[in-house]
């Protein structure tokens, strides 16, 4: 018998510092743990109870990220992020957001409404029209509308131009920008095949399809340039109008202003605050401790809350509302399903569309005999063909199964997203939502080249000529190119007959409106692919409508989204908790979120190519329906 051999100095050592390492990992992960559930128990059985909302108060609307239909983070990392005053996670909920400005408008208990626009990330501009509409709403009412900001950008500005009175710091290092829409991609083509040797097959129906030029070309085609020119220019020419009919000036000076800029800025000897207030687009210049000072005077003084005044925050105000809503609701429902994000096979999380998941939801719909009708709620600049297809098909099943479907486009509903949308009993734009995109593309990437400057070469053998065809490390053949190209062609025909049909008109006709051209809401409602202008509101109406609910109060509206994952919850209630908060002060939030980080900054554009090559020998060619088009 073989005795074990034994073990020298230097690996008992090594072994004993291993051993070391993993008992101290283990425990500080079981320490964690253990704080995290004494603090969870802290959350769930010590919380206070909601204060009253008192008369008077004011209505703190501070918007903090991105606008968003449906979330894309849990909502523990979205108050992780808040709490640890990170710009990940941060996001919105359009309808949140729509939601507390209806409310306010009729609350007693709302004296004012306060902007503080600094956090507001930007958005998509059917969404920012959606809630310039509510605030305006709230000042017609005959409330005040009271905005601050350090700066304000586009975005922001468009929101405060609602108010009664806007006011900037007078020390504002960048005062108001109203400086245009601007699309601007980078090129790829020369890193890609001149110095990493990657040749990229692009196969595409559709003149005005530019969503894979980027890797094809080193700058914008002549196509691309004029065809985004005119839908931003649409979008820029309507933010002009509602600005200008905001604060009574005339567009057209803004726009001037705009392209005058440095003149403008050397007449103020680079006063960007007193430059604001020169054009008139404030009200007057204030510190944040003066607007504060301000709303104490004019509402109720209270020393206990932040900024001296009476107030309410948005998610209290959220709380309060949903605490007066009934229990127990048995009316029928109009059910909203939200697809936002890009479109992709399988399942998805929320922020994201799977062609598996998205339709499941919809199938939940068709099999609820309470639900009567059905949102389709479209912030998408689309994806995948088949996944795309999957959806579409859910929508006409609904119909047939005698249910009316009703599409509500939000900030974007383009290729992809029109494919799932064209199938509506009812197409519901905004004027400046970006739709259209009509087209449909594929890309192959070979890095034959790129392995043969390492020395690197590929060979083998195949029972047939187009065995391992699809592999990225050996050059594209010409007849896999012509193979794929009748594929894109196909779909392409696909996708406008589809449309044809839907919208009552000839292929022809619609052939003449796509070729992967994008268009602005109005455009898009002059050539027939929209029907009417209104927002979810006016899409559900209409779909109860349809359904014949009755008066308003006799339906409700419910909408169809994935459970939260009940750890997921209850540590966002954590993350509220006075406790949650302490440890999050402790430096443990930073590493809890830092995980996130990675998976939020991959690019798009990049990912797709990314995708490509991690399907190598797969022998599967994906058809997209994407559309880069959100201007900045």
């Amino acid at each position: 018998m073989n005795e074990p051999r034994r073990r020298g100095p230097i690996a008992r050592l090594v072994v004993g510092t291993w051993d070391a390492i993993n008992f101290t990992r283990r425990l500080v992960f079981n320490l964690l743990f253990l704080l995290v559930l004494v603090i969870v128990l802290v959350a769930m059985f010590g919380g206070g109870k909601l204060a009253p909302l008192e008369q008077r108060s004011t209505l703190v609307f501070a918007p903090e990220g991105r606008l968003v239909e449906q979330y894309s983070c849990d909502a523990f990392s979205r108050n992780l992020a808040r709490a640890t005053d990170s710009r990940d996670c941060r996001e919105v909920r359009l309808r949140d957001a729509l939601r507390a400005l209806e409310s306010a408008r009729t609350d007693k208990r709302i004296e004012r409404v306060a902007l503080y626009l600094d956090d507001l990330q930007p958005s998509g501009f059917a969404s920012l029209r959606d809630v310039a509409a509510a605030l305006a709403a709230v000042r017609a009412a005959g409330k005040q509308v009271v905005a601050y900001g350090d700066s304000y950008e586009q975005g922001q500005y468009l929101l405060a131009a609602q108010a009664s009175e806007i006011y900037l710091d007078p020390m504002s290092p960048g005062g108001v920008s109203l400086d245009g829409l601007a699309s601007y991609r980078q090129y790829y083509r020369e890193a890609l095949q001149d110095k990493l040797g990657i040749d990229m097959h692009l196969f595409k129906v559709g003149q005005y399809k530019s969503a894979a030029e980027p890797y094809i070309l080193d700058a914008a085609s002549p196509a691309s340039k004029e065809a985004d020119l005119f839908w931003m220019g649409d979008l820029w020419k309507r933010m002009l109008a509602d600005v200008g009919k905001a604060r009574g000036l005339d567009p057209a000076a803004l726009e001037n202003d705009a392209n005058t800029l440095p003149e403008q800025v050397a007449a103020a000897r680079g006063d960007m605050a007193q430059l604001a207030l020169r054009q008139k687009l404030v009200t007057g210049l204030k510190t944040r401790e003066d607007v504060d000072n301000l709303l104490a005077e004019r509402g109720v003084a209270d020393d206990n809350a932040e900024g001296g005044f009476r107030q309410v925050a948005l998610d209290t105000y959220l709380q309060h509302l949903d605490g007066a809503l009934p229990q127990a609701d048995i009316r029928p429902q109009v059910a909203v399903v939200v697809a936002e994000g890009e479109i992709a096979g399988g399942t998805a999380a929320p922020g994201r569309i799977g062609g598996e998941s998205t339709s499941a939801l919809l199938r939940q719909a068709r099999g609820d005999d309470d639900v009567k009708a059905v949102v389709l709620r479209v912030n998408s600049p689309g994806g995948e063909v088949f996944a795309s297809e999957q959806i579409r098909r859910e929508v006409a099943a609904l119909k047939a199964a005698g249910k009316p479907v009703v599409v509500s486009m939000g900030d974007v509903a383009a290729s992809g997203g029109y494919w799932i949308s064209m199938n509506a009993d009812r197409i519901y734009a905004d004027p400046s939502t970006i739709t259209g995109s009509i087209g449909i593309y594929g890309l192959i990437p070979t890095i034959d080249r790129t392995l043969g400057k390492l020395g690197v070469r590929t060979d083998g053998v195949a029972t047939t000529r187009y065995a391992g065809a699809f592999d990225v490390t050996r050059p594209l053949d010409p007849g896999v190119a012509a193979t794929v190209q009748a594929m894109i062609d196909k779909g392409y025909r696909d996708f406008t007959g589809k449309v044809a049909q839907a919208r009552g008109k000839t292929v022809e006709q619609i052939d003449a409106v796509a070729q992967g051209r994008v268009w602005s809401g109005a455009q898009a409602k002059e050539r027939g692919l929209v029907d009417a202008f209104g927002g979810l509101k006016d899409a559900v109406a209409d779909a109860a409508a349809r359904a014949k609910l009755g008066k308003p109060e006799q339906w409700q509206t419910r909408y169809l989204e994935d459970s939260a994952v009940p750890l997921s919850q209850l540590l966002a209630g954590l993350m509220r908790s006075r406790a949650g908060l302490g440890l999050l002060h402790t430096g443990v939030g930073e590493l809890l979120l830092a995980s996130r980080a990675h998976a939020l900054a991959q690019d798009a554009p990049l990912r797709f190519v990314q995708d490509a090559l991690e399907g190598r020998g797969r022998g599967r060619t994906k058809a997209l329906a994407y559309c880069f088009c959100e201007p900045r």
